[in-house]
């Protein structure tokens, strides 16, 4: 799929250092304001390993938004379930990034589109993200894009 030179697509062993690129960006930018507990480092330390696992996965999915060559973007996802609890498969969007000079061109939502039609290819009957609470725009994106609020994570520092 492309749209004004972008494409996004399946991950390739190729794009290892654009997915780690973002992922890392992802961290500082999300997670490094505003989760002290989380180890901003670990996408450069573990990422390459953790995303070369997920390609050869068919229960889990990296994509990446493309512009001639160059990583603007990623996604992941993974499928799990059914269990006992809850008898059905359910998605899991992992983690999505589109750099900011990219934002605003529909490059996310292209990945969200193909994360559902994944999850919906691999038998998913429901589909879940997270987000922090304070990143009101990532939210606002989620629920433009067919997620709703269901729950609720409260947290205390120990």
């Amino acid at each position: 799929m492309s749209d004004n030179g972008v494409v996004v697509r399946p991950a390739t062993a190729a794009d290892l250092d654009g997915v780690v690129a973002c992922s890392s960006a992802l961290f500082a930018e999300d997670a490094g304001r505003r989760d002290p507990s989380l180890d901003v480092n670990w996408p450069r330390e573990h990422g390459p390993a953790h995303f070369t696992a997920a390609l050869g996965d068919p229960a889990r999915l990296v994509m990446v938004a493309d512009d001639g060559g160059r990583i603007v973007g990623h996604m992941t996802g993974s499928i799990s379930g059914p269990t006992s609890m809850r008898p059905v498969p359910v998605a899991t969007l992992g983690s999505i990034y589109v750099q900011p000079a990219y934002r605003g061109q529909k490059i996310g939502s292209r990945l969200v589109a193909e994360f559902r039609t994944w999850a919906g290819g691999g038998g998913a009957q429901y589909a879940g993200v997270t987000a922090y609470a304070g990143n009101e725009a990532a939210i606002r994106f989620y629920q433009r894009n067919g997620f709703a609020t269901r729950s609720v994570v409260l947290e205390t520092a120990l």
